[in-house]
């Protein structure tokens, strides 16, 4: 038989182990399957090959799990800018409502829940305000709002304002916020609410920020009638430095300003990153301060707002979630929470919503992630006397006040950055796909001697052996039939067979044709 030649033996000697292994990139893989016998140097090869194999496919599995961890790292940086936006800074006076603008029809509704007072202690606590006792006759109104009680009764900035300039130039009332929080009604400068620019600044240090002055003015306070949960001993403002996108808590994170002093705060800004799932656990979906009837969950899930929602934070989420439980227990919401739900009543805020807000706060039932971006502000707070001896005569005679009630109610506020300088934290992928993909490659070329060629040349050799030895034998098998079929028909002797068994014309039996009619009437 002639071997085979042309293709077909290119084809074959491409499939042969021993050819591959010659010319392979893989290292030792030739002394494995080269030609020859079996010799103890070969099988020694062969062990080397396959405990080299061993390792690496060990560091190649410990590689992807500990990719699959999703390890993150943290980096600090600190950065210089041109420019940096001015935090939102949101005042509140310690005292909630001014007792100058109490009425009797206020103490009927708000007075066992704000002062905790029995309806017979009203007359006695009118007088302590220095009002008229209650008219003969006095009908309290059907209904009653808190939020218009702390938006008529609350201080006004226009009263408390004595003077403000932001980078030197004059500010005023007009450049602050009104907003609702849980201390009553409060002001925020450099909101940005309603599209307002918002504000920079160029340059750090003192005169280059917000400077106010305050009148707390103590003779407004509301006497101290019982010792309730609600009732403060302080006197000052609480004041919160925050970013625009967040909203103030200031009951929870702002600091006191006391009368007799000027604050100076000196911030830095900081920006921190966080990771999304499976690195971290960030989220930036904001949640619908709206509760629904039947809700799925313990909190029910978040849901989309129909208009366009505010950016995520974290106590923005934290005030939804407070939002929708207070509104599914008492189908209602504190004034300060956002969201379509009616205001309580007095007697909603002191029976429901107060004590349900208070026992949620304690259990932490609200799980909210960390935004994925985050601008929060270091502070620094130092203070001096004001006024002094030689000021105090003529702050007296400019405010139309005596120099004792300057002392006592007058304070100055001054922010500013340190310097035109940032921190970031920034969380990042401890380990990236690329260097998986370069320690696996690290680890072939250690171990097996192998790159990303190898497993083509692999491959290549595999597609041969295929070709060859699956493809090939059909090939060969239908060759095989084809050609027997061939031989068949073109053999020559069973031609002449064929002719030899032909008969002639008068050897074979002739039969008369019947009439079938006959046949059948034929006798037996």
């Amino acid at each position: 038989m002639k071997p085979p030649s042309g293709p077909e033996e290119a084809r074959r000697q491409a499939s042969d182990i021993s050819v591959f292994a010659s010319s392979c990139t893989l290292h030792g893989l030739g002394h494995v399957f080269g030609p020859g016998s079996l010799t103890p140097r070969r099988g020694l090869w062969a062990v080397a090959m396959l405990l080299s194999m061993a390792a690496f496919l060990y560091q190649v599995a410990e590689r992807v799990r500990y990719y699959g961890e999703f390890h993150h790292e943290t980096a600090l940086d600190e950065r210089e800018s041109p420019q940096l936006t001015f935090p939102a800074i949101t005042l509140c006076n310690i005292n909630p409502l001014r007792r100058s603008r109490l009425t009797p029809n206020d103490l009927h509704w708000a007075g066992p829940t704000l002062l905790g007072l029995e309806p017979s202690e009203h007359a006695a606590f009118l007088r302590a305000l220095g009002q008229p006792p209650t008219p003969p006759g006095f009908m309290p109104s059907p209904t009653f709002d808190m939020a218009r009680l702390y938006a008529r009764a609350g201080h006004t900035l226009e009263d408390m304002l004595l003077d403000c300039r932001y980078r030197g130039q004059p500010c005023g009332p007009e450049n602050f916020t009104a907003i609702f929080t849980r201390m009553g009604q409060c002001y925020t400068f450099n909101s940005g609410t309603d599209g307002a620019e918002l504000l920079t600044t160029p340059k750090g240090g003192t005169g280059n920020g917000l400077e106010v002055m305050l009148d707390v003015q103590q003779d407004e306070y509301l006497p101290v009638w019982k010792d309730t949960e609600e009732t403060p001993f302080e006197v000052g403002i609480r004041v919160q430095i925050h970013s625009q996108e967040e909203p103030p808590t200031i009951d929870q994170l702002g600091f006191g300003a006391a009368p007799g002093y000027q604050i100076f705060v000196s911030c830095q800004q900081q920006q921190l990153s966080f990771l999304p799932p499976p690195w971290g656990d960030c989220n930036s979906a904001s949640l619908d301060p709206d509760f629904e009837p039947e809700p799925s969950g313990p909190l029910g899930p978040p849901s989309p707002s129909p208009g366009p929602s505010p950016p995520y934070s974290l106590m923005g989420c934290r005030l939804a979630c407070e939002t929708r439980y207070v509104a599914r227990k008492c189908g209602c919401r504190m004034m300060h929470m956002p969201g379509g739900a009616p205001v309580c009543t007095p007697q909603q805020y002191k029976d429901c919503a107060n004590p349900t807000l208070d026992a949620m706060l304690r259990k932490d039932a609200c799980v909210c992630p960390n935004p994925c971006a985050i601008t929060r502000y270091a502070k620094e707070l130092s203070m001096v006397r004001m006024p002094s001896r030689a000021s105090a005569r003529y702050l007296a005679r400019k405010y139309n006040r005596s120099e004792a009630y300057i002392a006592e109610n007058v304070l100055v506020l001054d922010i500013f950055f340190e310097a035109l300088n940032y921190e970031t934290v920034e969380q990042k992928k401890a380990y990236e796909v690329s260097e998986l993909l370069g320690d696996i490659g690290g680890q072939m070329g250690l171990f097996i001697g192998a790159s990303l060629l190898t497993i083509l040349e692999i491959l290549d050799y595999l597609c041969e052996v295929f070709l060859d030895r699956v493809l090939g034998y059909f090939w060969k098998r239908k060759r095989s039939q084809r050609n027997s079929s061939t031989n068949l028909a073109s053999h020559p002797s069973l031609c002449r067979h064929q002719d030899s068994f032909r008969l002639p014309s008068h050897l074979l039996p002739r039969h008369t044709a019947l009439d079938p009619v006959s046949v059948f009437r034929a006798e037996p």
